[in-house]
């Protein structure tokens, strides 16, 4: 017996040496970083105001994209971040040309093998347009996020800096992937689709009537729900394949409103017009005749409803949308109506094909 265990021991007491060096050999490598891009527009992100006090009075797009990245050094814990001035603008003076400027290097940049994600920081006015725009025409199911605050990150509780946190959060997590275009605000992650403005000095600005795809927490995602509606990478329009968008205008309507703006942009070049009605995208009876002739003269009438959430607009419903040849909105608000239609217009001029379209995305 004495022999057997003087055999045995010295091979056991090996066996024993060597575990804590082959349990070490089994930890997993940790996972690479993904590769971010963000690319800066401007906006209130990247304002600044007189003093702490001013969260609501300052100048927008005034911090450069290396300035807001290094004033989130956490960045780097969650991805391998660099940055691109695009341009330097408040979102509401965003022009046709600059979406398209935007939306083309998008494009170069998920085509690129190192970059995993894309970030676009961005004033709020128009981030919801320029975020729908994106979702229609960039084929790619890497994640494309847009993000912006309410508050400048002077001021005190600027919301800046955990909205571009979490943005990059998103944009380097696989589980983004094939999602749409996104936007992160206030720690909620909604479909570029959907989200909306809906409030003008609060943080929890922006809200989709269908609610948020998810949440961000300390940098990690949570995702309750999916787009269905088509978007990206199964969109027919591709950002590489449109030079130029047409012109189609927002006619508001209000009571005791007449047909003299829907003329003015008929006349001005508009090739469609978005009827921004009351309710279910209800026509002034003093209105109808006028729609009616531009309609016959080839212009493309949308009806739409300013209801600001949950706006939907039934076809046939409130108006003989057959009779008349015109087009419903369906879900979407007036100015993501008016990006839809020109997008649409770079390839048809139907007035059925365009209602599928509304149908479709």
């Amino acid at each position: 017996m004495k022999n057997l265990l003087q055999t045995v021991a010295p091979s056991v007491l090996a066996l024993c040496l060597l575990l804590p060096h082959a349990a070490q050999a089994a930890d997993p490598e940790p996972a690479a970083k993904a590769n971010v891009v963000i690319l800066a527009t401007g906006g209130t992100i990247a304002g600044a105001g007189a003093s702490a006090a001013q969260s609501a009075t300052y100048q927008a797009s005034k911090v450069p994209v290396e300035q807001l990245i290094a004033g989130v050094p956490e960045l780097a814990n969650l991805a391998n971040v660099r940055g691109e001035q695009v341009f330097q603008i408040a979102s509401e003076s965003l022009t046709s040309e600059h979406l398209l400027q935007l939306g083309k290097r998008v494009a170069e940049l998920a085509d690129s093998a190192d970059v995993d994600g894309i970030v676009i920081t961005h004033g709020t006015d128009t981030l919801e347009e320029t975020a729908y725009f994106l979702n229609l025409v960039e084929h790619t199911d890497k994640p494309i996020v847009v993000v912006g605050s309410m508050r400048p990150g002077t001021a005190m509780s600027a919301d800046g800096m955990l909205n571009l946190y979490d943005a990059v959060a998103v944009a380097g997590n696989k589980e983004a992937r094939g999602k749409g275009v996104l936007v992160t605000m206030n720690d909620e992650i909604h479909s570029g689709r959907d989200v909306s403005k809906m409030v003008n000095i609060k943080t929890e600005a922006f809200k989709s009537p269908w609610g948020p795809l998810g949440m961000v927490v300390e940098g990690k995602s949570y995702w309750f729900r999916q787009p269905v509606k088509r978007h990206t990478q199964n969109s027919e329009f591709d950002i590489r394949q449109i030079s130029s968008l047409p012109r189609v205008d927002i006619a508001y309507s209000y009571n005791n409103v007449d047909d003299s703006s829907y003329k003015a942009f008929t006349q001005a070049g508009a090739k469609a017009i978005i009827h921004a009605g009351t309710g279910n995208g209800s026509v002034p009876a003093a209105v109808v005749p006028a729609l009616q002739g531009l309609r016959k003269d080839g212009l493309l009438i949308v009806r739409s409803s300013r209801v600001n959430q949950g706006g939907f607009v039934l076809r046939n419903a409130e108006q003989p949308d057959d009779k008349y040849d015109w087009v419903v909105a369906h879900d979407l608000n007036p100015q993501k109506a008016r990006i839809l239609t020109a997008v649409a217009l770079t390839k048809t001029q139907d007035s059925k094909e365009l209602q599928r379209i509304f149908w479709e995305y």
